[in-house]
């Protein structure tokens, strides 16, 4: 029988690993045979290096596209690969720059093509990719906030729904998150992040940044609502599953989540990390949000409680529209198909664009 943990991450995201794009046969096969957490990186990667063979045979006999799609399976699995694994930091770094790698590789000959880009942040940068829907010159931009586990390499479903609707996309790596994870700490104030992606996004002359959006999943959905409380350049959000207050459901998360939390921290401690935690709450703040605001939570949630996003709309001061999917689970991702097309065409809605 598989442990604790295999059993809990195998419990907790198995619809949002298929929904995000891996196989559902590779996830039933590869969490089938694991019986300890030690083993889970190395399944994973396994998996995602068989993609990624493909991907590049695909690349060699110049089947551009058929290359990208199994390019972009293989990053998600190896982002998959490392999402939580916190246990063994070199072997997720390792199954991580694997994910970028193939991400990288994928982007030219995605439809349409994504550009890797670094956005300047202090004394660092966020790494990031840039999307533009075809034939468009100068596109509105949905800025995309990662989770506490997520990353761009991740993104590649909900980007083309966006893309689709004549929307560009700029997925990026924040605080914690992704390719920053290594360098700069989880921060309570992510519209430190928001304000330098507008501030690059202005100096751009292919994308409308005058007609920026905010999207966020997860712990991204607490990032994007207060990241809009305070920059004022945004014009609409969505927030997918956003805790209110990181600190008051600390101890009902999933034991990986907290330790993920704690190494994302930069924290020598779990009670280091919960003060940090703690920086996290959208307490007098979400009554600053005037934006237009789309907010999704599930019932059957068992990471973050629905009753928070019921309570940011409650209090935001903008139009909002909540949507609270009954028989959905965290971000619902076992019934994408109640909020992730709604929210797009929302979303351009809210951006001037006609409906598709």
């Amino acid at each position: 029988m598989p442990d604790a943990l295999v059993q809990s991450a195998v419990h907790h995201w198995a619809p949002r690993f298929v929904s995000n794009g891996v196989p559902l046969t590779d996830f039933e096969e590869v969490t089938a045979r694991l019986e300890s957490w030690d083993e889970w990186c190395e399944a994973w990667s396994q998996c995602a290096a068989m993609h990624e063979g493909i991907g590049r045979t695909a690349l060699t006999a110049g089947y551009q596209r058929s290359a990208a799609q199994h390019l972009t399976t293989a990053a998600v699995c190896y982002h998959f690969a490392k999402f939580v694994y916190v246990r063994d930091v070199k072997q997720m770094r390792a199954a991580h720059m694997k994910a970028v790698e193939c991400r990288k590789l994928a982007l030219p000959h995605l439809q349409p093509a994504g550009e890797y880009v670094r956005i300047p942040f202090e004394n660092s940068a966020f790494a990031a990719i840039l999307r533009r829907p075809p034939g468009v010159a100068c596109a509105p931009v949905v800025v995309m906030c990662m989770g506490l586990d997520s990353a761009k390499e991740e993104m590649d479903s909900y980007e083309s729904l966006f893309l689709a609707r004549g929307l560009a996309t700029l997925t990026f790596d924040g605080p914690g998150q992704g390719e920053s994870e290594y360098d700069i700490p989880i921060r309570g104030e992510y519209e430190t992040a928001v304000k330098a992606v507008v501030d690059w996004l202005e100096k751009r002359t292919d994308v409308d940044a005058t007609k920026v959006g905010l999207w966020g999943v997860s712990l991204g959905g607490y990032y994007a609502p207060r990241a809009a409380a305070f920059e004022k350049r945004v014009k609409a959000c969505i927030g997918l599953s956003g805790p209110y207050d990181w600190s008051e459901i600390w101890s009902q998360l999933p034991e990986l989540t907290r330790e993920t939390f704690r190494v994302r921290s930069h924290s020598s401690s779990v009670d280091a990390a919960l003060r940090i935690g703690r920086t996290l709450s959208l307490k007098g703040v979400a009554s600053n949000i005037t934006c237009p605001l789309y907010l999704v939570a599930g019932k059957l949630d068992r990471i973050v409680p629905w009753q928070d996003a019921e309570r940011v709309a409650r209090e935001a001061k903008g139009p909002v529209e909540l949507v609270v999917i009954d028989d959905g689970n965290h971000v619902a991702n076992n019934r994408v198909y109640k909020y992730r097309t709604q929210s797009a065409d929302w979303m351009a809605q809210q951006l001037g664009l006609p409906r598709v």
